[in-house]
């Protein structure tokens, strides 16, 4: 299969739905990839998932390029996407084009993705003008979490027109697609059918292009919190939970390692 690129991203609008997921490393990458989805997204809901945070805010320029770079290495057919963090494209157009750039030509992504509506759209038009392909991000923020909170966007009228005139400013700046996320399905169909642009969903119900879930939910490793929008489509905490502890046994009962584990004389593999 050859690369996935965003004008290939693009042209998936109106076919059959697609799916993608969140990546974090090297590994989670590679098994991504091999699954043969066109579009796979390094975001920094890794701050909760694999830092431990209580949020994205604490996610850094310098964690995001680590993860990005790594999670490069593992690709070779998916677009692969990044996060912008806090505060790296907030502050000023120069210093976001600055950072964004880094993603690309340190960190071996294919493009970046911002949050934010009509208020971003100078800045996306500088960046893909620069080479940088955007993807945007609207509905619930979690980098806004501190005003907003985790709550559904788009329930009143208001909210509704507001997420309309954000996503057709976001692909009138040059978004090759956009997530949205946790809003009312039927707004989030009428979203998707009034652009050009892929629309990807999480927690917006099935009229949107494609649908995207955090890799950690996906496979069940946090089966303690479970957001509402989540199917997990694996409980890889429990298997985990028994393979260590058989490991463990093995171990304490003296059946591990066994005679199979031994390396013979002379032999050195």
């Amino acid at each position: 299969m050859s690369k996935w690129t965003p004008s290939r991203i693009r042209a998936l609008k109106g076919k059959d739905p697609f799916a993608t997921v969140t990546v974090v490393d090297y590994t989670s990458a590679l098994l991504a990839d091999r699954a043969e989805f066109p579009l796979l997204l390094v975001g920094d809901s890794l701050g909760m998932t694999v830092l431990g945070h209580p949020s994205t805010l604490q996610v850094t320029l310098d964690a995001m390029l680590h993860h990005t770079a790594a999670a490069a290495r593992g690709v070779k057919n998916a677009l692969l996407v990044a996060d912008l963090p806090f505060l790296t494209y907030q502050i000023s157009d120069d210093e976001a084009v600055r950072n964004a750039g880094r993603f690309l030509q340190e960190a071996g992504a294919d493009a970046v993705k911002l949050e934010g509506g009509a208020e971003r759209g100078g800045l996306i038009r500088r960046l893909v003008t620069n080479g940088i392909p955007v993807v945007g991000h609207i509905g619930l923020t979690p980098q806004s979490v501190k005003e907003l909170g985790y709550a559904v966007q788009g329930k009143s009228s208001s909210q509704a027109e507001k997420l309309k005139e954000d996503a057709r400013a976001l692909q009138e700046a040059g978004c090759f697609s956009i997530v949205l996320e946790a809003c009312p399905p039927a707004l989030a169909g009428d979203i998707s059918r009034s652009l050009s642009i892929p629309v990807i969903g999480i927690g917006a119900g099935p009229e949107c292009d494609g649908q995207i879930l955090v890799f950690h939910d996906l496979l069940g490793l946090f089966p303690d919190f479970t957001p509402k929008f989540v199917k997990q489509y694996a409980q890889l905490s429990d298997r985990i939970d028994d393979a260590f502890h058989a490991f463990a046994d093995d171990v304490r009962t003296g059946r591990y390692p066994g005679p199979e584990h031994c390396y013979g004389p002379g032999k050195s593999g």
